[in-house]
C-alpha cells in the first residue's frame, strides 16, 4: 500500500491539560510547531503559555468549545496550521472530527474517520473481532427494549452486563443481577447513554464478577505495519473509571501474555490500523480465558506505562505516522524491559464519596528522583476548574520488576504534596500497600472492595436526639 507524505509543521493540540502539554512537549521534540486551543477557562493555563500560540475557541462549557469542530477547524486555519492532534476524551474517537479536518486539508493525528466509526461502536467492533476470531463473551447485538434484554440474560444467565454502542468511561453501564432489576436499570442505562453521546442503543453480555481488564497497545502505519507494545493491566477501577495502571500485567504467564497481544494486534491489522490505538480484553482468571471487549481509537490516559518498558515515545510516533513516516522498527524489535505503574492524580475527595474538588493549588511538591515521571500541567497558583474532568496529573514510576516498582511508587506517594485542594493521593497510597494488589491479585471490583470494608470498618456517627 502507498501512501502520500503529508506536511506535519504546525499543528493544532484540540485539548487540554496534561495531554494537551504532553502533545506540545513531543511536537517540540519533532521540531513541529503548536497552536493550542483553549477555552476562557484555560487561557492562562501551562500548556498556553508553552505552545507556540494559543487560540481562544470558546467559553469554559467544553460543549461550546472542546467539543464545537466547526470552533476547531476555524482555529486550526486561523493558526495556519497543517494538522490536528485530538489527546483523549473530548472530540478524540469522533469520526464527524476526523472527517471534518480531511474536508479542511487538515491531517488528523489519528486514524482514519472509518476506522474511528467501525472500531468506535460497539457493535461494530464486536462484529469486526467475531469475524476475525477473536474469542467474545456470550451475550446479544443491540436489545431495543428491556422486555428483549430480560429474554437474552435468561438464556445466558444472570448477572449480565447493559452497555452503551456509542459508550466509554463506564456511561450507560449496568450491571442486572436479578430479573426484577432490569427494566429499571435498562431505562436508567439507556437515558445516560443518549445524555452522554446522543445515541441510546445498548446491548448486552454475560457479566464476569473478578475479571481484569487486560489491554494491548498497537501502532500502525500507512502502509500496512501494525505492531504491538505490550500489554496494560487497567482493572483498579471505581465505577468503571481507571485509577491505576501497569505494565506488564501481573500473574500472567508467558503464553497467555503473547496470546493476548498477538490478539490485538492482529485485529488491528486486519483493519489495516493506522495511528496509535488499544484493543481491550476482558480477561476472565478463574477460567484462564480472555475476551474482546473494545477498541479504542486514540492515545490513552495510561500509555506511558507502554512507553516506559519499551522506551517508545507513542505521540511521537503517532506524529510521525500521520506525517507519511513508515514505522522505524518490527515487532521483533521492540524490546521490554522492567515494570511501570501509573497512579492517576485526582481533584476528589475519597472519603466524601470522591466529590470533586477544584480551587486553588496552594502547595506543589512533586516527587523528584530516577525513573519517576509526572504527566502534569499543575503548578502552585493553578486554579483546578470545575468544568471539566477531575484528573490532575500522573504519575508513573518504572522498576527493574513489578516489586521494586511497587516500593518505589509508595516512595514517590508518600512525598508528593498538594495543598488548597482535595485530591486522591492518600487514597491510592492505601491502595499501594492494599495485601491482594501488592501480590498482584487484581481485578475490576477490588477499589470497591476496600471502599466497602472501609465503610463497614468506619465508626458509627453519634446518635441525635
Amino acid at each position: 500500500m502507498n501512501a502520500a507524505h503529508p506536511t506535519v509543521s504546525r499543528v493544532l493540540v484540540a485539548n487540554r491539560g496534561e495531554i494537551a502539554l504532553r502533545i506540545i512537549r513531543a511536537c517540540e521534540q519533532l521540531g513541529i510547531e503548536t497552536v493550542l486551543a483553549v477555552s476562557a477557562a484555560d487561557r492562562d493555563s501551562l500548556p498556553a503559555r508553552v505552545a507556540g500560540r494559543a487560540i481562544c475557541i470558546g467559553p469554559a462549557a467544553s460543549a461550546r468549545s472542546y467539543l464545537d469542530i466547526g470552533a476547531l477547524i476555524t482555529a486550526a486555519r486561523a493558526g495556519g496550521c497543517d494538522a490536528l492532534h485530538p489527546g483523549y476524551g473530548f472530540l478524540a474517537e469522533s469520526p464527524a472530527l476526523a472527517q471534518a479536518c480531511a474536508d479542511a486539508g487538515l491531517v488528523f493525528v489519528g486514524p482514519r474517520p472509518d476506522q474511528i466509526r467501525d472500531m468506535g461502536n460497539k457493535l461494530q467492533a464486536r462484529e469486526r473481532a467475531k469475524a476475525y476470531g477473536l474469542p467474545m463473551l456470550p451475550g446479544s447485538e443491540k436489545v431495543a427494549s428491556w422486555q428483549a434484554a430480560t429474554q437474552v440474560a435468561e438464556h445466558i444467565g444472570y448477572p449480565v452486563l447493559l452497555k452503551a454502542a456509542s459508550g466509554g468511561g463506564g456511561r450507560g453501564m449496568k450491571v442486572v443481577a436479578h430479573p426484577n432489576e432490569m427494566q429499571r436499570l435498562f431505562e436508567a442505562a439507556s437515558e445516560e447513554a443518549r445524555a452522554a453521546f446522543g445515541d441510546n442503543t445498548l446491548y448486552l453480555e454475560r457479566y464476569v464478577a473478578h475479571a481484569r481488564h487486560v489491554e494491548v497497545q498497537v501502532l500502525g502505519d500507512a502502509y500496512g505495519h501494525v505492531i504491538h507494545l505490550g500489554e496494560r493491566d487497567c482493572s483498579l477501577q471505581r465505577r468503571h473509571q481507571k485509577l491505576v495502571e501497569e505494565s506488564p500485567a501481573p500473574r500472567i504467564d508467558a503464553k497467555l501474555r503473547a496470546d493476548i497481544c498477538e490478539a490485538g494486534a492482529g485485529l488491528a491489522r486486519s483493519i489495516g490500523y493506522l495511528s496509535a490505538g488499544t484493543v481491550e480484553f476482558l480477561y476472565d482468571e478463574e477460567h484462564q480465558a480472555y475476551y474482546f471487549l473494545e477498541m479504542n481509537t486514540r492515545i490513552q490516559v495510561e500509555h506511558p506505562v507502554s512507553e516506559m518498558v519499551t522506551g517508545i515515545d507513542l505521540v511521537q510516533e503517532q506524529l510521525r505516522v500521520a506525517r507519511g513516516e513508515a514505522l522505524r522498527f518490527a515487532q521483533e524489535d521492540i524490546v521490554f524491559r522492567g515494570h511501570a505503574i501509573e497512579c492517576r492524580i485526582n481533584a476528589e475527595v475519597p472519603t466524601e464519596g470522591f466529590r470533586p474538588s477544584p480551587g486553588r493549588i496552594t502547595d506543589w511538591q512533586p516527587p523528584q528522583g530516577p525513573n519517576i515521571r509526572l504527566d502534569s500541567h499543575c503548578e502552585p497558583g493553578y486554579v483546578v476548574p470545575p468544568y471539566y474532568d477531575s484528573m490532575i496529573g500522573k504519575l508513573i514510576v518504572y522498576g527493574a520488576d513489578r516489586q521494586e516498582a511497587l516500593e518505589r511508587m509508595r516512595q514517590a506517594l508518600a512525598r508528593f504534596r498538594i495543598g488548597g485542594i482535595g485530591t486522591t493521593l492518600e487514597f491510592l497510597r492505601q491502595v499501594m500497600v492494599q495485601p491482594d494488589f501488592a501480590a498482584g491479585r487484581v481485578s475490576t471490583r477490588l477499589i470497591e472492595q476496600m471502599l466497602s470494608e472501609a465503610a463497614s470498618s468506619a465508626p458509627a456517627a453519634p446518635a441525635t436526639h
